[in-house]
This record gives structure tokens, C-alpha cells and sequence, in this order.
């Protein structure tokens, strides 16, 4: 895609950004499954681990999801773009099937409005990371500040 900046000077905030978020969730899916381990696996329970409802199988997910996004935002190439997108896109979706499914036994993670606000939030900020930590050679980055500056002089 030629609209996303390539070389953004914020790029490392948006780095350390993603990888709080993944920090966050992988302590969550530490925690939660510590103390959901007794529990079945999709388990309706009333169980809270840092301000989220969950499950161990919510838990679990949780903890693969967070290491996912720690090796994203631990990459200087492309990689950590393409997670960041992936993850963010993951998460809004999960949330959107998942608030559908609130009140109902389809809720097979344990979901709460909370849980589904925290999702959405957190898959607004991965997907925007994604989009402006892309990596690329100086002189496309380069090329894209020159048509961004002079962009009636390129449409000649």
C-alpha cells in the first residue's frame, strides 16, 4: 500500500506502544491462568484477572497472544508491522463476535462489556501501530516526504 508512511520518525513510540499492549496481555494470560488452572477449559465462572473476566481458555490464548506481539514489537523489520496489523484486526473482530455473543452460552471465552471494550481498545491502538511502523530503504521513505510536500508538482 503506497499511503502508509514508510520510516515514520515515531516509529519506536508506536514500537514500545505495541509492546505494552503485548506485555499487558501476556501478564494477564499468566495470571488468569494461575488462577483459572483448576477450572475447564471454557468455564463460565466468575473469574477476574486484572480488571478482564476470563477462562483458561481465554487465559491461554491470552499468553500465546502476548509473546506474538513482544516478538513484533522486538523486530526492526517488517515483521512487527504485519503483526501489528494481523493483531489488531484479530482483536476488533474477537471483540465484535464476541460482544454479540455476551448473554448467550456462545460466550465460550468468558467475555464481559469489559472485556469487549478493552479488545476493541486494544485492537484500535495494534492497528494503528501497524499502519506507521513499516520499515523500507531511506530513499523510499525519502521519495514518499518529497510527493507528500510537493504534491501538485508530482501530479504534472
Amino acid at each position: 500500500m503506497a499511503h502508509i508512511p514508510v520510516n515514520h520518525p515515531a516509529r519506536p513510540i508506536y514500537r514500545v506502544l505495541s509492546g505494552l499492549i503485548g506485555l499487558y496481555i501476556l501478564i494477564f494470560g499468566v495470571y488468569g491462568t494461575f488462577l483459572t488452572w483448576g477450572d475447564g477449559l471454557f468455564s463460565r465462572d466468575g473469574n477476574w484477572a486484572l480488571g478482564l473476566r476470563t477462562n483458561l481458555a481465554f487465559s491461554l490464548v491470552s499468553v500465546v497472544f502476548g509473546a506474538f506481539l513482544l516478538i513484533g514489537a522486538s523486530r526492526r523489520t517488517n515483521l512487527g508491522h504485519y503483526m501489528n496489523l494481523t493483531a489488531g484486526a484479530v482483536f476488533l473482530l474477537t471483540s465484535i463476535l464476541m460482544m454479540a455473543v455476551l448473554q448467550t452460552p456462545a460466550n465460550f471465552l468468558n467475555f464481559s462489556m469489559s472485556t469487549v471494550v478493552v479488545s476493541m481498545l486494544f485492537g484500535l491502538i495494534l492497528l494503528g501501530t501497524g499502519l506507521y511502523d513499516k520499515v523500507g530503504p531511506p530513499e523510499h521513505a525519502e521519495e514518499e516526504r518529497r510527493r507528500r510536500n510537493h504534491p501538485v508538482a508530482e501530479a504534472r
